[in-house]
């Protein structure tokens, strides 16, 4: 396979490609399921009291189906789905786009984007590419965000010439420049929300900026390298995907599919953890060939260096952002903060690979509030979750007992530690939203086409189970927890699923998915969430939008606004075709939500040239609260 090949790929796609896996299990035959949906729903799965899991408070029957499908107990009339190449709201609500791939931070860039393309010169002192996860800060009365870019798209970044394969440093150089993070300034005036240029908290996070490595990790002979020999300096967080915030208000940015990144041009090493991690041979941009620190024939510990979570401080432009190893090395989807009631730190965690984990990490310190609380990062336990099919669950600690593994071994390899320990297998954990209104959290399992088909990538069985019942998941499901007694801390809970997303249209079985997803509002592959300050759960979606086969009539990507109480769920907004719908958070205010558009098809938001991802601002037009 060509460079330019590996360009087209979907990282899905792409990780297969580097470490193909076999299509028949080691672990027992699947069992072929022939389940109605009414016995789905009813209990009769084959995994015994599991199908319990759509009986809780009565959340998915019938008259919670009749009240979905009427669109009640919301601030909005539901809408349709769209084809299209636009953004689609409902009626009483407008939209703005607030920053676009190539728009300059700073008025020495107001120039900087001609004819779609940005010179090296200029790529870090504009808005960065395929913008995810972000957050709103209140720093001094002013409204400070901080986006994720999370990759980029070489074929638009670069000139035509290059056919979308870096041919020169300079051109490795502009799409380092255009991931990372922007952090900036805005401001509302008269024609709604603007960045506002040349402010000091404005900055540019990229594959090149310096950083610090933290908690027990740092300074560990597994992250030295020959450019860093003591261990503790990094440069640059990538394939920033989800996000979050601290209690003591910094931004947490999440590194994902960082091993596409690496690749050898002299022979390959026998790296620990790379099979597992799917790191080696091209990389997908051809930084090896132009930077020895992304080529793993010279610098095999490199690898061990990303993956983590990195904390920034938006109220200072000078500062230096810090990894945190404590929280584990995965592919991080985003990071979500709650205190316990006994005042210790929890962070939630997903790992978005198909068959691998959901995390927890509890501080060994509380917090106060005004307390920088950064060196509760550094110090605390890391746990996978394991789900029975009972709906009870519980947090396995990832420690050397149970592992088998030291203390840097678990959090350098954390996927193995995991699967030591016993963890549950789940259908890409994506983003994780704690609810502010009650002790419980939610995680989005997007999708996985390998469910019951073939093992991930240690081996580990995904076969059905209850909190993933479905074989080739193509659609996902949304699963919540309630920690035992109100305490985040606490190693029990139990659980049940929000939602199994599906198609009723099209199937009249398991994948029709669960009774509070109807004609009127059935979606896929749920991926971003986030709770508004009501309660509300908000579902964003990066699935098939082909309209056509298993995914007809559900359109384009979509955010949907769910009830946690009633289990309702209606359409709030879809975006172009080709796009997903990625990171959202409020004005200070809460009169104006800010949401992300990432790899649009056609020519939008302009009309015209190249698509680019953007964030917008959405209101409503009688300037009542959103959020």
């Amino acid at each position: 396979m060509t460079d330019k090949t590996l360009i087209d790929l979907s990282w899905d796609e792409f990780d297969e490609h580097r470490d193909p896996r076999p299509d028949t299990n080691d672990f027992d035959a699947v069992v072929e399921r022939a389940v109605s949906r009414r016995g789905f729903l009813g209990g009769a799965l084959a995994f015994g009291s599991g199908a319990a899991v759509f009986g809780t408070a009565g959340l998915l029957g019938s008259t919670t189906a009749a009240r979905a499908e009427a669109h009640g107990g919301f601030a909005f009339d539901a809408i349709d789905i769209s084809t299209d190449h636009q953004i689609h709201l409902p009626d009483g609500y407008q939209h703005k786009v607030l920053v676009r791939w190539g728009d300059a931070l700073w008025s020495e860039a107001d120039d900087a984007y001609q004819d779609g393309l940005v010179s090296v010169d200029m790529s870090d002192k504009v808005f960065g590419e395929n913008t995810d996860g972000m957050e709103l800060f209140d720093v001094d009365g002013k409204e400070v965000i901080a986006v994720n870019s999370e990759y980029v798209n070489p074929k638009i970044n670069l000139p035509e010439a290059s056919e979308g394969v870096p041919q020169t440093a300079d051109e490795v150089q502009i799409l380092k420049n255009f991931q990372g993070v922007t952090v900036m300034e805005i401001t509302k005036g008269d024609n709604g929300y603007e960045v506002v240029k040349d402010s000091p908290y404005n900055r540019r996070i990229t594959h090149e900026t310096e950083m610090t490595l933290a908690g027990p990790l740092a300074g560990h002979d597994l992250v030295k390298t020959n450019a860093d020999p003591e261990g503790m300096t990094v440069k640059g967080t990538m394939n920033n995907c989800g996000s979050g915030k601290t209690l003591w208000g910094t931004y947490l940015t999440c590194e994902e599919n960082f091993n596409g990144y690496f690749g050898a041009t002299g022979d390959m090493p026998e790296g620990e953890g790379y099979s597992r991690y799917g790191i080696g041979g091209e990389g997908r941009y051809a930084y090896e060939k132009f930077d020895d620190r992304y080529d793993l024939s010279k610098e095999p510990n490199e690898p061990h260096r990303h993956g983590f979570v990195t904390e920034i401080n938006p109220a200072d432009a000078s500062s230096t952002p810090i990894k945190r190893t404590a929280l584990g090395r995965f592919k991080h989807e985003n990071a979500e903060m709650v205190q316990a009631s006994d005042g210790r730190i929890v962070v939630y965690l997903g790992d978005d690979e198909r068959g691998e984990y959901l995390y927890r990490y509890v501080s060994n310190g509380t917090w106060e509030e005004g307390q920088d609380g950064g060196e509760l990062l550094n110090d605390g336990t890391l746990y996978v979750a394991k789900f029975h099919d009972d709906q009870t669950g519980e947090w396995l600690a990832l420690t050397p007992e149970t592992t088998g593994m030291n203390a840097a071994e678990i959090l350098a390899f954390t996927r193995m530690a995991a699967s030591a320990a016993g963890g549950t297998t789940m259908d890409r954990p994506e983003w994780v939203a704690a609810n502010p209104t009650k002790p419980e959290a939610y995680v989005a399992l997007t999708n996985n086409k390998n469910r019951g088909v073939k093992p991930n990538a240690g081996g580990d069985d995904t076969s059905v189970n209850a909190v993933n019942p479905r074989e080739t998941n193509n659609f996902g499901q949304i699963a919540r927890w309630t920690p035992a007694d109100g305490n985040h801390a606490a190693d029990d809970f139990t659980w049940d699923l929000y939602v199994m997303a599906g198609n009723p249209t099209v199937y009249d079985n398991v994948y029709a998915g669960s009774d509070n997803v109807t004609k009127g509002n059935m979606f896929n592959s749920p991926d971003g969430m986030a709770f508004s300050s009501d309660g509300m759960l908000w579902i964003q979606t990066d699935g098939d939008d082909s309209n056509e086969g298993e995914f007809e009539g559900q359109g384009n990507n979509q955010m949907l606004v769910g009830n946690p109480e009633t289990g309702e769920i209606a359409r709030f907004m879809t975006v172009p075709n080709g796009a997903e719908v990625t990171g959202l958070c409020w004005s200070l205010d809460g009169k104006t939500a800010f949401v992300g558009v990432q790899h649009p098809g056609g020519a939008w938001p302009d009309g015209d040239g190249k698509p680019r991802s953007s964030v917008v601002a959405v209101w409503r037009e009688d300037g009542s609260v959103i959020g």
